[in-house]
């Protein structure tokens, strides 16, 4: 039906590209803008959901990818800018750790991530799933988002941490295991 391999190299480009949009949270200062990429990755994360809902014929998914798009691409980015506006801060001032050291422990904590996701890989070689592949990206993404829950001092920035975590730990049920109940 669907090109097997133009569906797990579309997912994987997917994947990275989510990671470089936690990288480029943790690079900027600016609230709005930790918005603004939220909501690209929360998108980029329901277009994942649908590339596996469609390309592997899992059409449940394709509730949850919708959702996915709607409430945390569309919705949530609108609330989080509505509070920014109402409490009138638009650029995080202080930070527990500068941007450029944040982006070389957001770098090992990619490292540490794929260290951890290889033996998960390996083990199931045999019969390994191609959505298994972005398993380090996940759990990349659920470090970073937790790394800038603890970095940042504003609560819209330590939400977008937590949002962030949500995520990877999204695109790990979707990696682990290969399409998951609505339920979930």
């Amino acid at each position: 039906m669907f090109d097997t391999q133009a569906i797990n190299l579309s997912i994987e480009i997917l994947a990275a590209a989510i990671l470089v949009t936690a990288f480029l949270i943790v690079s900027s200062r600016r609230l709005l803008f930790y918005v603004r990429l939220f909501g690209v990755q929360s998108f980029l994360l329901g277009l994942v959901a649908v590339v596996v809902a469609i390309g592997f014929g899992e059409r449940h998914i394709l509730i949850a990818a919708l959702l996915t798009i709607g409430v945390k691409a569309i919705a949530i980015p609108q609330v989080l800018n509505k509070i920014i506006d109402r409490i009138k801060v638009h650029k995080e001032i202080e930070f527990n750790l500068n941007i450029t050291t944040s982006l070389l422990v957001c770098g090992l904590l990619v490292i540490l991530a794929d260290s951890v996701a290889k033996p998960i890989i390996d083990a199931q070689q045999m019969n390994a799933l191609p959505v298994s592949k972005v398993l380090p990206e996940s759990i990349a993404m659920m470090m970073i988002g937790l790394f800038i829950m603890l970095a940042r001092k504003q609560a819209v920035s330590q939400i977008i941490g937590l949002l962030t975590l949500e995520n990877g730990l999204f695109l790990s049920g979707l990696s682990i295991t290969y399409g998951m109940p609505l339920i979930v």
